[in-house]
């Protein structure tokens, strides 16, 4: 008998040894990573793009150093409004941001509003300059900080109106703001 013969044989010994087998299940996978989160993507791309369409209009409608800021918000009677632009409502509270870079200022202004609203003052006055000093102007002559505050008036809630303070007040050196109450 060969060696072969011999493995024949202890191959079938063993088969009836153990009886009827059946093939194992497959091992299980390892879990996958986790999907990432869906993304809104075209929501985003729409906002970036309103964001930069905004700044662009902003950057068009840079206001000069002797323009008047001016704005109404439809909440404030127009009866009011004309006693704002005459100087006949008086500001109970004022900041000055002269000498300050845009971010300082950006960060008081924010501040100032929020604590005068808190306060229950209905009535400020912002001093933010004529931006007449070289280093009060952006890259194309315009003041910055009186444009930054322009922006950030037009963009708050509590804003009901504002209107660039009487020659005596700081002519359009200066802007006088009217807040809703709290």
């Amino acid at each position: 008998m060969g060696e072969h013969d011999l493995r024949d044989d202890d191959s079938e010994l063993f088969r009836q040894a153990i009886g009827p087998v059946r093939p194992l299940d497959a091992k299980p996978l390892p879990p996958a990573a986790p999907k990432p989160r869906p993304r809104a993507r075209m929501a985003e791309r729409d906002e970036a793009a309103a964001a930069q369409e905004f700044r662009l209009a902003l950057d068009e409608q840079l206001l000069g150093a002797g323009d008047v800021l001016s704005h109404r918000d439809e909440r404030l009677p127009p009866a009011a409004f004309q006693r704002l632009k005459r100087g006949e409502l008086s500001a109970q509270e004022e900041i000055d941001l002269h000498g300050l870079d845009a971010r300082q200022a950006q960060s008081l202004l924010r501040a100032f509003l929020a604590d005068a609203r808190k306060h229950g003052v209905g009535c400020v006055r912002i001093i933010h300059g004529k931006g007449r000093g070289a280093a009060e102007l952006d890259s194309s002559g315009a003041p910055v900080l009186k444009n930054m505050v322009d922006r950030v008036l037009r963009q708050r809630a509590d804003v009901l109106g504002f209107h660039s303070a009487p020659p005596a007040q700081g002519g359009t050196g200066a802007v006088v703001v009217v807040l809703a109450k709290r």
